[in-house]
């Protein structure tokens, strides 16, 4: 993602106090819908951050369990306008010669904003029932999840400049950062790291740690398990759908990964919600 497709300077009023106001410019996480389409038919709208957008809509169908392998998709492409320039807000996908999908197994409404969580859902027993728990379970070392927060802190760059960017980042069972990607909407960032792996032709993620960025939803885990990820850590709270989800899919599920007084890993505290972690 570049930051000048994610980022827009607006002129904004700053008040402080009885201080006078003061009139300057503020950095701002851009928010734009792209329309994915499968074969020319338009199969959702979501609110996103713009860039990585073949990621995202390949993570897309693959947590939606309409494609599998990369051989599946032959090519994404941007549809052209009325004046026949590409626009890059709506990505159609083109399956491979012999491919064909199931349109009717989406989960989601046809538009789904940046935040839509287990809302989008039409039957939470249909998402349950199409990818299998992880199996041998994974169990990471409590220092390598507490390392994790301060490695991802590093590399958010959009988020450094506007605050106002989600992100999921993928790392190693050693704590090792792999890729992380940004987004405004929290589900989004999760698509394009799952996006990225899929055209990588990496999954499923066999022994990778997922590091979220907000809280845990029924969905979040959901795609994590679509990808194959057995464990899944955020900086905030999950809700009790996405620790039941966890603990019948043998992922590992840790939330409140927060600093405490002090320096270093030691002062780190953490929930385990699913799975167990090593001493």
């Amino acid at each position: 993602m570049s930051l000048a497709q994610a980022l827009r300077s607006l002129p904004v009023t700053r008040l402080a106090g009885l201080e006078e106001p003061a009139v300057g410019d503020d950095v701002v996480a851009v928010e734009e819908p792209l329309e994915i389409r499968v074969g020319g038919r338009s199969v959702a709208v979501v609110m996103r951050t713009p860039g990585h957008d073949r990621e995202l809509a390949a993570g897309f169908l693959v947590t939606e369990g309409l494609v599998r392998c990369r051989d599946e998709i032959a090519d994404l492409v941007h549809c052209r306008s009325g004046a026949g320039e590409p626009n890059p807000n709506i990505l159609d996908v083109i399956l491979a010669p012999g491919i064909a999908v199931d349109l009717a197994r989406l989960t989601r409404h046809v538009f789904t904003s940046s935040s839509c969580g287990i809302c989008s859902k039409a039957s939470i027993d249909a998402v349950r029932a199409q990818f299998a728990p992880i199996a041998p379970p994974l169990v990471p070392r409590r220092a390598v999840i507490a390392e994790l927060p301060g490695r991802l802190r590093g590399a958010q760059t959009a988020f450094a400049a506007t605050g106002g960017l989600h992100a999921s980042a993928l790392f190693d069972g050693e704590g090792r950062l792999e890729f992380v990607r940004e987004d405004v909407g929290r589900h989004n960032a999760l698509d394009k790291v799952i996006g990225h792996a899929f055209f990588a032709e990496r999954l499923p993620l066999r022994g990778r740690i997922l590091l979220v960025s907000g809280r845990v939803s029924f969905e979040l885990m959901q795609k994590a398990l679509a990808a194959g990820i057995p464990c899944v850590a955020a900086i905030s709270a999950p809700t009790t759908a996405a620790v039941d989800f966890a603990r019948e899919s043998g992922q590992v599920l840790v939330g409140f990964l927060r600093p405490t007084a002090g320096p270093g890993p030691a002062a780190m505290r953490m929930n385990v919600y699913a799975g167990t972690l090593a001493a």
